[in-house]
């Protein structure tokens, strides 16, 4: 008995983790802890992510790289500027946000990605790739202008130097003296990494040129860790190859080049880190890291545990999906046309999963296009393939397409150029927040000439949606749809052409006109099933079409019903509603039109049934809004 108690009373060894709460707790710890300290991390990413989902591969991959650049700087006066920062997970836990890690994605919850308003150790926020050069030198050039003393370190993955930002940074980055960058290679953006970019780093990191560079190295070690750390030396035969190697293209920019080193060394980074801030130019430090380091799953499916939701940890198995997402229908579809018509191309900007491209890339890979993090290009090559008389569909995200606006403008809409644009994860992206959301789309191309835009109701009608574009060659066409799985609407096995700027009449009602767009078209059936069990006679449109706007059918209700309703997965300035509401002021139609929409605002992060919710994007949302402007004609319209 007394021996079962002493077992039960016994602790676990208290992980060095929990005594990390700053970075001066990372910086008070002994150097041989460090390696048990990325340990205990990794066991925190995975157990935590398993349960909220998350980027766990890139974060897996950058533990030691993390823990050095805390043990070597101060941040919030030092600045650390993430590419992307999905992959600061790990700088969260460092930095006072530990105990809130299990909050991660969700409502109310740490952000994904850093941000600004989270903590003063997020100097800069961002979700998107290619931006931490530039934002980090204007930091930098910042500095110097007003005669501060702080380090500023752009951590960017290889993947951002496909981005053409990156090189438009690169091209100033003589404006500054001290300025750190830090190329994070492991090969992969979210799919492997494409294009001569990324064969010239892997040359660099391959290259039998490293075979005589052995007492460069020794002697780099030497003048950074003194004579005791020569024994890192060795190093170069064993993977890491070489430390110091000219770069023609960095240094060309005025960058000093040092690398490629193992960015899991944490000894080997420290040392590194504390010579290359002493020195007075701009420096590049190329490490080499594993994607999904410590986690066999991740690094078997690199790609899959980029950024995934819940999973189970033992196998790395995820929940399956109850329904075809619109990424995967976009994918066999698109396949199956190409099948037939030798034609048509499929365009991604790095993200062959996401889209749903994997499947058409699987089918037709000689027709395959993935140009890298690179919008506006992969905007513009579609373009040339348009003229060549290519039929070419660019499936890029609604939230990244914003980066080729000018072309959407100057190079498709002027030029008439038939591409087909479509533009997945447009409107709310839940968990991802404000950098992912695409509730900007509609207001950005609306008002742009010859341009035409759609939304589907469901799978089927997208697939419908789809072949109307194969067919279309009149000018740019674009199609919006929804993250995630639809109704479950299997397309047909031959899809039907839709007539351009014709609705969808799916019943006829006397009093209110409700118009719901795309997904928010089964929140627009809730809305008319409780207006209908109050009395009320409800009309139910599926608009189809943002431009042109069937505005035969929009006049008709409008006169015929005492209130016009829309729903709409987008902010309501210069949104669809918006459009109704000015074509109706136009021809003279006063009907009272009640909008639902995004509010002028970043939505946060959370969950799609939450923030729908907190912000009034529900069916009984509409009703409230709806019920005030009918004249009350019979009892029935008083029922509670």
């Amino acid at each position: 008995m007394e021996a079962t108690k002493s077992a039960s009373s016994e602790t676990k060894p208290k992980r060095v983790l929990d005594g990390v709460r700053s970075p001066a707790e990372v910086k008070a710890l002994r150097e041989d802890q460090l390696p048990q300290l990325a340990q205990e991390i990794r066991e925190k990413l995975i157990e935590v992510l398993s349960q909220t989902g998350g980027h766990l591969g890139p974060n897996l991959g950058v533990v030691e790289l993390t823990i050095a650049l805390h043990r070597v700087f101060d941040t919030p006066k030092d600045r650390f500027v993430f590419d992307v920062s999905h992959q600061g997970y790990v700088h969260k836990m460092l930095t006072g946000r530990l105990d809130r890690i299990h909050t991660m994605r969700q409502y109310e919850g740490l952000n994904g990605f850093l941000l600004r308003t989270e903590s003063e150790h997020d100097c800069y926020g961002a979700g998107h790739a290619g931006t931490a050069l530039s934002a980090a030198l204007g930091m930098a050039v910042g500095r110097d202008v007003r005669g501060g003393d702080e380090n500023v370190v752009a951590v960017a993955g290889d993947a951002a130097f496909t981005c053409g930002i990156s090189y438009e940074a690169l091209n100033n980055v003589s404006q500054t003296k001290r300025f750190i960058v830090v190329l994070n290679d492991n090969e992969w953006s979210i799919a492997k990494n494409v294009g001569a970019i990324a064969h010239y780093f892997n040359a660099i990191a391959t290259s039998p040129a490293f075979s005589h560079l052995h007492d460069k190295a020794r002697k780099f070690v030497e003048a950074v860790a003194g004579k005791s750390a020569v024994h890192f030396a060795h190093k170069v035969e064993e993977g890491m190859k070489g430390l110091v190697l000219p770069s023609v293209m960095f240094e060309e920019f005025g960058l000093r080049y040092y690398g490629p080193i193992d960015g899991h060394d944490i000894p080997l980074l420290i040392r590194t880190f504390e010579f290359l801030k002493k020195q007075d130019e701009p420096v590049l430090l190329h490490i080499l890291t594993k994607k999904g380091k410590g986690y066999e799953p991740a690094i078997k499916q690199p790609d899959k545990f980029h950024g995934l939701g819940k999973y189970k940890i033992d196998s790395g198995e995820t929940p399956p999906t109850p329904t075809p997402t619109y990424s995967e229908v976009i994918g066999k579809t698109l396949a199956k046309f190409a099948d037939s018509n030798r034609k048509v191309v499929a365009i991604t900007a790095a993200m062959p999963s996401g889209t749903g491209l994997a499947h058409f890339q699987k089918a037709h890979p000689d027709r395959y296009y993935d140009v890298g993090i690179a919008e506006e290009h992969a905007a513009l090559f579609a373009c040339g393939l348009a003229t060549q008389g290519l039929t070419p569909f660019l499936t890029i995200y609604s939230t990244f397409f914003q980066r080729a606006y000018d072309m959407a403008i100057h190079d498709m809409a002027i030029q008439k150029l038939n591409v087909r644009l479509c533009m997945d994860r447009a409107g709310l992206s839940g968990d991802d927040g404000p950098t992912h959301h695409g509730l900007f789309d509609i207001g950005y191309l609306r008002h742009i000439p010859n341009w035409v835009h759609m939304q589907p109701k469901d799978e089927d009608e997208f697939a419908d949606m789809l072949w109307t574009m194969a067919n279309y060659n009149a000018g740019p066409i674009a199609v919006r749809y929804p993250r995630g799985p639809g109704t479950g609407a299997k397309p047909k096995a031959e899809p039907k052409l839709l007539e351009i700027g014709k609705a969808e009449v799916v019943r006829h009602g006397r009093e209110v006109a409700i118009f719901g767009l795309g997904n928010m078209f089964e929140v627009a059936e809730e809305a008319a099933k409780k207006l209908e069990e109050k009395g009320i006679s409800v009309a139910l449109i599926n608009p189809r079409w943002i431009k042109p706007m069937d505005t035969g059918t929009l006049e008709f209700f409008a006169r015929s019903v005492e209130v016009v309703a829309t729903l709409e997965d987008h902010v309501l300035h210069n949104g669809f509603g918006c459009a109704v509401m000015e074509h109706l002021y136009t021809v003279g139609i006063h009907t009272p039109v009640v909008r639902i929409g995004w509010p002028d605002e970043f939505i946060e992060h959370g969950s799609v049934p939450i923030l729908r919710k907190k912000h009034g994007l529900t069916a009984d949302a509409l009703v409230e809004k709806v019920l005030p402007l009918l004249r009350k004609k019979s009892p029935a319209h008083s029922v509670a």
